[in-house]
């Protein structure tokens, strides 16, 4: 991991920009910790630049409680090396949406598998840098991206005590086998009325989980319309299980 720059934001949050291998990631820390803050890994669905705005503001709230949060961009998103074998899948997928027509199983497939297959062995990467950084002590938690991503490393992953998944992007069904296999606490996020993600898969997967702590917020409204609150509520849940 190597750093690129640096700069403190106006509440104190130090923002660092840095490299692993190729890839650009960010890391914001508390500004008053006085010892190693948990670590929380903010997932997104692509392009770093793009999605910095949201990004920042979950780092900020986060920080505020005394976690320092990170995050890198995925395969084949921002300035990252295009697969045409993705490419095809994204316009598969934009050619059945136009059409009005279901989602085959095959087109998600296609799109999602691979991308996990990739990302995650990035992700788990990352953390072992992040983790040996004196600032950060651990334990770990994961939030948001692609849900799919959120459901390997939770099995994966060891080190992740607790995840906030959000039910908003297309999961491969033969993952739900996957899902039973997580026994980490859950907070699943769900938009009612998601124009872009079907609803009882969600709930499906929701249903999968083998959790023995998992907890499913349904709100109403569209993808991007995910209540100001939610923020508040997924800081206490990681309150409860990384501190």
């Amino acid at each position: 991991m190597r750093f690129s720059s640096e700069q403190r934001l106006d509440d104190g949050v130090l923002e660092r920009e840095f490299t692993l291998g190729e890839i650009p990631g960010i890391l914001w820390t508390p500004g008053s910790a006085s010892a190693p803050a948990p670590l929380i890994l903010l997932g997104h669905p692509g392009g770093l630049h793009r999605m910095y705005p949201r990004l920042v503001a979950r780092a900020r709230l986060s920080a505020a409680e005394g976690f320092a949060t990170a995050t890198i961009e995925l395969p084949g998103s921002g300035d990252r090396p295009r697969s045409a074998a993705a490419e095809q899948a994204r316009a598969d997928l934009r050619r059945v949406l136009g059409a009005g027509e279901p989602v085959d199983d095959e087109i998600v497939e296609r799109l999602v598998r691979p991308l996990v297959d990739r990302a995650v062995p990035e992700w788990r990467a990352a953390l072992d840098d992040l983790l040996a950084l004196p600032e950060i002590g651990g334990p770990v938690g994961y939030a948001g991206g692609v849900i799919a991503i959120g459901v390997r490393l939770a099995v994966v992953e060891p080190r992740i005590s607790a995840a906030l998944l959000f039910a908003g992007s297309y999961v491969p069904r033969a993952m739900l086998e996957e899902a039973r296999q997580v026994t980490i606490p859950l907070q699943v996020l769900l938009q009612w009325d998601d124009e872009g993600n079907d609803r009882q898969l969600a709930l499906d997967l929701f249903d999968a989980f083998g959790s023995k702590e998992k907890t499913l917020h349904a709100n109403m409204g569209g993808h991007t319309g995910v209540p100001h609150f939610e923020g508040d509520d997924g800081n206490r849940f990681f309150a409860r299980h990384l501190t």
